[in-house]
């Protein structure tokens, strides 16, 4: 069995590193839309079609994870930034207020699926209009969900729930779900 993580994420590389310490990477190719309304109902979908489409490339011996994060504020959905100003206006909107980040995860090995959503609620500081400036153009931002990511420095007052979620991959809940489908802890954890 080859355990394979369906992203090209450097973090949920290193966080399924905590878990399990051999695996390939092959990242899901397919196009980011979702069919769904709710945030939760998105990450999820968006998760099961990346584990989905590599689990059918390589074939059903693999025990393959996909993931997907967005942050929701206030009805809206924030992902990826399309350019510099789509973040910079992304942090602007959450700069002091309370926002949730949402992973699906889909774990598949031959016919057993587990698919969930894990909800972490960030606080974010009030951040000045030169920080904002500063970390755009850093480019941290361009390639994570809400344009920032917890781990940087002076953006995240506090978060409730699970860090590693907010960093890409719910860790316990992913080793819950790699034990639930293949029936035993294959990675003693």
């Amino acid at each position: 069995m080859r355990v394979i993580l369906a992203s090209s994420s450097p973090r949920r590389r290193e966080l399924l590193s905590r878990i399990v310490s051999d695996f390939d990477v092959i990242p899901a190719k397919g196009e980011e839309r979702a069919q769904s309304h709710s945030p939760e109902e998105i990450a999820k979908e968006l998760a099961k079609r990346k584990c989905d489409e590599v689990f059918f490339r390589c074939g059903g011996d693999n025990l393959v994870i996909g993931c997907d994060t967005i942050v929701a504020y206030e009805g809206k959905i924030f992902g990826k930034p399309a350019d510099e100003r789509a973040a910079y206006d992304t942090l602007c909107t959450l700069s002091g207020n309370t926002h949730e980040v949402i992973t699906g995860v889909c774990v598949r090995y031959k016919d057993k699926i587990s698919l969930c959503g894990v909800t972490s609620r960030v606080m974010f500081n009030e951040l000045s209009e030169n920080f904002i400036k500063d970390y755009v153009k850093s480019g941290s931002p361009m390639d994570k969900a809400g344009s920032y990511g917890i781990q940087d420095e002076g953006i995240v007052k506090s978060c409730e729930g699970s860090f590693t979620n907010v960093v890409g991959m719910p860790v316990e809940t992913v080793k819950k779900m790699i034990r639930e489908v293949l029936g035993y802890d294959a990675f003693g954890n």
